[in-house]
């Protein structure tokens, strides 16, 4: 079993105490994934979920900004699980970071959970020692003192208390950037259906008429397109803004979250 890490607590501090910590609970090898927002996680998720294929894996996900509107939940977003063959996703529940899960029809609900209550169970069944729960409850890392155990009770198979939350609760992705790779290629949310996406024909964006081509290499120098990338979930893959040769990230001022229709 292998751990995939996706998280905006990215400093080094933070993931080698998040990996050591997961590690210990699993006793496998982990990868971590640094991500700045919700819609970095949400692809992130989909391309691990297709990287994954039949290994027995855990995506521990936590996106959760702490100011403005997140401030309507006591201790940040609550987590929730679901699975998806061999990989168990344990991911927060607010704005877009299932939202390509969503998308994908990858799960129809999500079970949720309060985190006293699911501390309240485990000390009663002798999984924690009681004087962890209140400092557990009440940590502002909790993607290191709850996310992992959580993950490891609900594989250890305990009595894990949840609620369900359905997929369609989770907010629809808009048409937007949601990675830019080292090159400046930037990974969109879209699906060649979702344009009706054919070579030659032109998309107007933002930037104007692009035209759409299958790969790059079929993209003419120094020229921006939209091609099917690499990304995606099976048969299906995101499509990219491109320039052949250069950052189309830099050119057109792009970062994850920017819509490009």
């Amino acid at each position: 079993m292998f751990v995939t890490i996706i998280n905006d607590c990215q400093d080094a501090n933070a993931f080698g105490r998040q990996t050591a910590r997961a590690i210990d609970l699993f006793a496998g090898p982990v990868v971590p994934i640094g991500v700045h927002n919700e819609m970095e996680a949400a692809g992130n998720i989909v391309d691990i979920l297709d990287a994954a294929g039949k290994t027995d894996n855990v995506i521990l996900v936590n996106v959760a900004p702490r100011n403005g509107k997140a401030k309507k939940w006591l201790n940040g977003t609550p987590f929730g699980y679901f699975k998806v063959d061999k990989s168990l996703i344990v991911s927060s529940i607010d704005g877009y970071a299932l939202s390509l899960v969503k998308k994908f029809g990858l799960t129809t609900e999500i079970q949720v959970m309060d985190i006293p209550t699911v501390l309240a169970a485990m000390v009663e069944q002798n999984h924690i020692e009681p004087a962890r729960q209140d400092y557990i409850i009440n940590t502002q890392f909790r993607s290191f003192e709850f996310l992992p155990r959580a993950a490891h009770w609900i594989t250890e198979g305990f009595n894990v208390p949840t609620t369900s939350y359905a997929i369609t609760e989770v907010a629809d992705v808009p048409h937007a950037v949601w990675f830019v790779d080292n090159f400046g290629n930037c990974k969109t949310t879209m699906l060649p259906e979702d344009v009706e996406f054919a070579p030659g024909k032109k998309l107007q964006t933002k930037f104007g008429e692009i035209t759409c081509y299958n790969r790059l290499k079929d993209l003419p120098d120094a020229e921006t397109g939209i091609i099917i990338g690499s990304s995606g979930y099976k048969e299906k893959r995101f499509l990219e803004f491109v320039i052949q040769g250069q950052s189309a990230a830099n050119k057109y001022g792009l970062k994850p979250g920017d819509p490009l229709l």
